[in-house]
C-alpha cells in the first residue's frame, strides 16, 4: 500500500517564461567600438527617467547642463558619476612592476579617503563637494539628478541627490497561491580539489525525491524548479597554457564536466533546471556571459527540462519575476566601494536600477552601441546573486509598494548550503548537506 501511495505523488508544475533574450548578443557587431557608447545610450535613458521624477522632488529649481553652471546659482544637474580613486589598478603598473622598488600593494578593497566624485555629461564635467554624496558608497558608471550649486573653485557644492529608486512593479496576489518552491545553489566546483562529490549527490537525490520518508518526498514534489547560478566546474589553470594537451590531460580536463552532465541528467529526468555561467566556467569572461554549449552536457540536454542560460539571467515562473547574477557584479561592487552589510551592495543596485554600474569600468562587458542591456526596467520579486560567501537574505520594501526578496546563494562546495525559496510568500530558507565519517 506505501508503494502504491509513493507512486501516486505528482511532482507540482509551474509556467516559465525567460527574459533572457536581453542579455543575449546576436546581432551586435564589433566593430572595433570604444565604450563610450555604452555610456551614452545608459545616460539617455536614465536621464529621462530621473527628469520625470524632477518635478515631484524639486519643481521650483531648473536643469541645466555641466556647461550650463552659473556661480552660486541653485539648479539641478543630471549626469553619470566617475570616481576618482587614488588606489585603482592601472595597467601600466603592470609594465612598471619590475622597475619599482616599493612592491605593488593588491588590497582587497580600493577605497582611499582622497577619493573623490565627479558628474558628467555631454557637455563637460565639473568636480562634486559636500558631505551628502559620499564618495564610499557610489562607483563610476551610476547616473543620478544632484541638486546644488557652483562654488567659486569650479566645483559643484552638492545639497540633495535623487536616486531613480526601485523599477516599478506588477502587483500580484501572493497570499492566494499554493506552496511551490524554487532551489538556488552556486560553486559546485566540481573538479576543485575540496569539492565534495557525496555533498552534491546528496542535494540531487533529496530535490528528485530519493531522499528520505513519505512526507519528505512530498515536500520535494513541491520543488518545481533548480537553478544552478555559475562556478559549477573548475578546471586547474596549470591545463589552460595554451599547449597542446596529453591524453592523461585532456581526460582530467573533460573530467569535471562528465561528473556534472551525470548529477545535471538526473535533475532534468525529474524537474527543470537552469544553468547559468560564472567566472570560472567555459564561457566568455566579459558580460552578460552567454550560455553554456549545450555540447558539454550530452546527457542533460536531451531533456526539455535542461536550459543553458545567460549571466545575468531573468525569467518567470507562474507570473512571478526573478533577475540574478552569478556574483561578479557585487563582487567588483565591494572593491571600489564601501558598505555595512553586503546585501547593502545588492539593495543599492536595484535603487539605481543597474545590475552592474561598474562595468565597464571595472567590469568586463561586451561594448554595446546602442543599449545598455544591465538597466532594470521592471522591479523582480526575487533578485539573487550567487557564489558568496555565506547565505543572507533580505526584503526591500520601495515607495510604490514594491517588494522585492534579496538573496546571496553561497558557494555549495564549501558550505553545503542551498537555498529554497517558496513562491507563495517569498520566504526563503537555506538547505545544509553534509557528510561525515566515523573513525
Amino acid at each position: 500500500m506505501e508503494v502504491d501511495s509513493l507512486d501516486q505523488l505528482q511532482r507540482k508544475q509551474s509556467t516559465y517564461l525567460s527574459f533572457d533574450e536581453n542579455f543575449e548578443i546576436q546581432k551586435e557587431v564589433y566593430r572595433g567600438q570604444q565604450y563610450s557608447q555604452i555610456y551614452f545610450a545608459r545616460l539617455h535613458m536614465m536621464r529621462t527617467l530621473l527628469y520625470s521624477l524632477v518635478p515631484n522632488w524639486k519643481s521650483h529649481l531648473s536643469v541645466c547642463t555641466v556647461l550650463g553652471l552659473e556661480e552660486g546659482k541653485e539648479c539641478i544637474i543630471v549626469g553619470t558619476l566617475y570616481k576618482h580613486m587614488k588606489l585603482k589598478p592601472c595597467i601600466l603598473d603592470e609594465y612598471s612592476k619590475e622597475r619599482s622598488v616599493a612592491p605593488l600593494v593588491k588590497p582587497h578593497n580600493f577605497m582611499h579617503q582622497d577619493d573623490y566624485l565627479v558628474l558628467e555629461d555631454e557637455s563637460g564635467r565639473v568636480k562634486l563637494g559636500g558631505t551628502m554624496l559620499s564618495p564610499s558608497v557610489y562607483v563610476t558608471g551610476v547616473v543620478v539628478a544632484l541638486h546644488g550649486k557652483e562654488t567659486s573653485a569650479g566645483a559643484f557644492f552638492v545639497e540633495d541627490v535623487l536616486e531613480a529608486g526601485l523599477p516599478p512593479q506588477i502587483e500580484r496576489p501572493l497570499k492566494s497561491r499554493e506552496e511551490k518552491y524554487v532551489v538556488f545553489v552556486s560553486g559546485l566546483s566540481i573538479g576543485k580539489s575540496s569539492s565534495n562529490p557525496l555533498q552534491f549527490q546528496l542535494l540531487v537525490d533529496h530535490i528528485t525525491g530519493h531522499l528520505g520518508d513519505e512526507e519528505e518526498q512530498g515536500l520535494a514534489a513541491e520543488i518545481v524548479h533548480l537553478v544552478i547560478a555559475g562556478n559549477s566546474v573548475e578546471v586547474s589553470r596549470g591545463l589552460l597554457n595554451g599547449q597542446n594537451l596529453a591524453s592523461k590531460d585532456q581526460s582530467r580536463l573533460s573530467e569535471p564536466f562528465k561528473e556534472l552532465d551525470i548529477h545535471l541528467t538526473q535533475i532534468a529526468a525529474n524537474l527543470p533546471l537552469d544553468i547559468m555561467p560564472g567566472s570560472s566556467d567555459p564561457a566568455n569572461f566579459s558580460l552578460p556571459q552567454q550560455p553554456l554549449n549545450r555540447c558539454l552536457f550530452p546527457g542533460s540536454a536531451t531533456y526539455n527540462t535542461f536550459r543553458s542560460c545567460t549571466n545575468p539571467h531573468c525569467f518567470e515562473l507562474d507570473n512571478i519575476r526573478f533577475l540574478g547574477t552569478s556574483g561578479q557584479n557585487i563582487d567588483d561592487l565591494t572593491k571600489y566601494s564601501e558598505a555595512k552589510d553586503r546585501l547593502d551592495f545588492l539593495e543599492r543596485t536595484l535603487r539605481w536600477r543597474h545590475l552592474a554600474p561598474t562595468a565597464p569600468n571595472t567590469l568586463g562587458c561586451y561594448p554595446f552601441t546602442d543599449r545598455d542591456p544591465f538597466l532594470i526596467d521592471r522591479c523582480p520579486d526575487v533578485y539573487f546573486v550567487g557564489n558568496q560567501e555565506k547565505y543572507e537574505t533580505r526584503l526591500v520594501k520601495g515607495l510604490e509598494g514594491q517588494s522585492v526578496r534579496l538573496i546571496f546563494i553561497p558557494r555549495f562546495c564549501e558550505t553545503g548550503l542551498a537555498v529554497v525559496v517558496n513562491m507563495r510568500n517569498l520566504e526563503c530558507h537555506a538547505l545544509t548537506f553534509g557528510t561525515q565519517f566515523g573513525s
